[in-house]
């Protein structure tokens, strides 16, 4: 019985030292990540997908497809990355030591907190549009940002519990919002005509970055997994679904609207506010994983610091960095950072489960360096900014046009930057190993 009670009740090790307990199911994990698909940028975030080819919007055939394909893609990718999770009971950028080594696994970890109290910040900064959105200016930005971060440390400092909650309570009130805007979407919206395939290419693309920007903390979560089963199903079952119904939605709000500003559409219509801020309250669980991932990486340097003070400070931060810096501006930075990682998975799976990297994976404070790792990493982070048709920093996108056109590279519409970045990881990741096997 104590057991029982032990298992229903059981909490994150305060340190790297501790064993995770293996208490999420399916459902938990489902729960999680169908809730972690539906975001607020999900909706106003349907323009950049519909205009993907920035000029030739998109019929509405093609961008539904383009969010099918796309969400299935990238959450295959998340679901895999989070399988090594379960099977060590380590948290994701512990798991790169046994890819690059210790030491080296710190340039990931570095690039992975940036991006993380980027995120983070940038879900509060979401979470306090949205809180206006219904409220008005009555309530200064700050006050909302500020409630925000609080809410989003203590679940951080609770992170199991927090995810039971989400299963509970939060995923069925969720399914209840999506069901009604759907509904009254489908109503009001004008008949979908006209539009083109044009942008297909760079539209999959788009939903492909949506869903592997959470590759670095899939394994966060699954390492508490009961199963490697429940924690793939969990990833592709709930957070495709919940993707394509999010995307789905703002496809039609734009269609509305005309614009990406269709947070007042959500509150127009009857009992809009209402089921608007149930969504809101729900965008606390995007903050929250990016503060609990950036705490879990902030581990693979203090392995022995207890997470509950690292989760203060790096809520702390989230809050003053969404308080003071500029979304729009950080966001574009984002994403540059965040193109590392595709590559990164990539060299990853096929090192862990092509190459036999399981059975003599090494995450001890002092697993030796691996700097062969680093040329897949590299060349695939290249690949991906050759073929990417997406557009983000304008300084950043003209240079690899002038590497481009330096070597002769002329990229096609049916590129794809996440999967041409896969692939080329995944290649010669493959050749070092059968040159190593071939030597040894």
């Amino acid at each position: 019985m104590t057991r029982v009670v032990d298992q229903h009740h059981a909490e994150v090790p305060l340190t790297l030292e501790g064993a995770p307990p293996k208490v999420l199911g399916v459902l938990d994990q489902g729960a999680l990540w169908a809730n972690l698909a539906v975001s607020l940028l999900g909706f106003s975030g349907a323009l950049a997908l519909v205009n993907a080819a920035q000029g030739a919007p998109l019929s509405l055939a093609a961008a539904l497809t383009a969010t099918v394909v796309g969400s299935l893609i990238g959450t295959v990718m998340v679901a895999l990355s989070a399988i090594p999770g379960t099977q060590t009971g380590r948290p994701s950028m512990v798991l790169l030591r046994g890819l690059f080594g210790a030491k080296v696994s710190y340039v990931p970890t570095v690039l992975n907190v940036v991006q993380m109290l980027g995120w983070g910040a940038f879900e509060l900064w979401v979470i306090a549009i949205g809180c206006q959105a219904i409220f008005g200016d009555a309530v200064p930005y700050a006050v909302w940002v500020i409630a925000a971060g609080v809410l989003t440390t203590v679940l951080t400092i609770w992170p199991l519990g927090a995810i039971r909650v989400l299963r509970r309570y939060v995923t069925i009130a969720v399914i209840i919002a999506l069901a009604y805007y759907a509904w009254r979407f489908l109503g009001q919206a004008p008949p979908q005509s006209g539009g083109s395939w044009t942008g297909f290419g760079p539209a999959v693309d788009y939903v492909i970055a949506l869903s592997v920007s959470w590759v670095p903390l899939a394994a966060d979560f699954a390492r508490h997994s009961r199963s490697s089963g429940a924690a793939f199903a969990g990833v592709v079952g709930g957070y495709t679904l919940a993707q394509v119904a999010c995307l789905g939605l703002g496809i039609y709000a734009v269609a509305l609207t005309g614009s990406g500003d269709v947070f007042p559409t959500f509150v127009a219509v009857p009992l809009g506010a209402l089921f608007f801020g149930i969504l809101i309250l729900r965008e606390t669980d995007q903050s929250f994983a990016n503060v609990y991932s950036t705490t879990m990486s902030l581990q693979n340097f203090l392995p022995r610091v207890d997470r509950r003070v690292l989760s203060v400070i790096v809520g702390v931060i989230t809050t003053l960095i969404a308080i003071w810096v500029s979304a729009d501006t950080y966001a574009s930075f984002l994403s540059v950072i965040g193109a590392v990682f595709v590559p990164m998975f990539a060299v990853l799976a096929v090192d862990y489960f092509v190459l036999g990297g399981r059975a003599r994976w090494n995450t001890d404070e002092d697993a030796p360096s691996r700097w062969s790792m680093l040329i897949p990493w590299a060349l695939g982070f290249v690949a991906y900014w050759l073929t990417t048709s997406a557009a983000t920093v304008a300084g950043w996108d003209s240079f690899w046009t002038g590497v481009r056109d330096a070597i002769g590279f002329e990229r096609q519409p049916w590129m794809n930057g996440a999967l041409g970045a896969f692939v080329v990881a995944a290649l010669v990741t493959l050749l070092i190993g059968l040159l190593r096997g071939s030597r040894r």
